[in-house]
């Protein structure tokens, strides 16, 4: 009952002022476990909450948690149940042991203490690029190992540890239809345009963005059913392997870079969400027990 009553006095505006001003990544980054409420995303990827994630276990049959100092190994049960699904698909059908799992989310998701922007519903996951090969990685281990960069010439292209089944597994993934989007370095994106043959729709949630080439970033769509949770715009319309190419040729041969406004504001910088900048139902996600 007092759980309740703390709940709904945030919920009506009614918070302390220190509480108020204090950075949401330091509410959420505090907390070890998910609440006890039923599943549910509230907000968007790079800004919400989610409540009665789960834990995808450390270890499994098909795959190991990474860096599990970090707690970020929680997301709504759709994203635990892809994470096994892709995983028994690459060490039943391409030869892995299965798969290694970085970031997924913080216990109820929100604003992370370091990283990434986005990741904050539960439904943002980070697979290595890095083939599992064995799976009984103790946690120092799984603190100290990294993934293996798969690209060269920044980015343009993709390098020698590039396989067959690196293609494979992001297209299962592409398919997949909880899955909205997948972001990969362009090089990537272009190499598996090249290889990619008969059926060409599902290259179109591949999508070419800075960074990823040590791993790759699933975006799973909202929930049915899941009211509050604001799904990002669906990829262009095509298989968007022209765009990836504009990538690759502004890395190959710079465009020159614009010309300096004296008389621009200068950017704001930006500033830490804090609880009143979320959706008003993560209040009662961080009060739940």
């Amino acid at each position: 009952m007092k759980t309740l009553l703390a709940s709904l006095i945030i919920l009506i505006g009614l918070i302390s002022p220190a509480l108020a001003q204090t950075p949401a990544k330091q509410l959420f980054g505090a907390k070890a476990d998910g609440s006890e409420q039923p599943p549910d995303p509230f907000g968007s990827y790079a800004k919400g909450c989610v409540a009665g994630a789960v834990e995808l276990p450390e270890t499994g049959p098909t795959w190991q948690a990474m860096r599990l100092s970090r707690n970020r190994n929680w997301g709504h049960p759709e994203a635990v149940d892809f994470v096994q699904d892709l995983s028994r698909f690459a060490a039943r059908q391409q030869g892995w042991d299965g798969l290694y799992i970085g970031d997924i989310s913080q216990p109820r998701g929100g604003p992370m203490l370091s990283g990434h922007r986005s990741h904050q519903i539960g439904l943002d996951i980070d697979i290595w690029m890095r083939p599992a090969d064995r799976l009984n990685l103790s946690q120092n281990a799984r603190e100290n190992i990294s993934s293996i960069s798969m690209r060269r010439s920044n980015g343009a292209f993709v390098n020698s540890s590039w396989t067959r089944q690196h293609h494979e597994i992001l297209r299962a993934a592409a398919k997949d239809k909880r899955v909205a989007r997948i972001f990969v370095f362009p090089g990537a994106k272009v190499q598996m345009c090249k290889d990619a043959k008969g059926d060409r729709r599902w290259l179109r949630k591949i999508r070419p963005w800075w960074g990823h080439h040590y791993h790759f970033h699933v975006r799973l769509a909202c929930p049915r059913g899941a009211r509050g949770c604001v799904d990002q715009a669906a990829p262009p319309k095509g298989d968007g392997c022209a765009d990836a190419q504009r990538w690759v040729n502004d890395i190959l041969n710079p465009p020159p870079p614009k010309p300096v406004d004296p008389n621009a504001p200068k950017p704001t910088p930006r500033r830490d969400y804090t609880l009143s900048d979320l959706p008003q139902q993560c209040a009662a996600v961080l009060q739940s027990n």
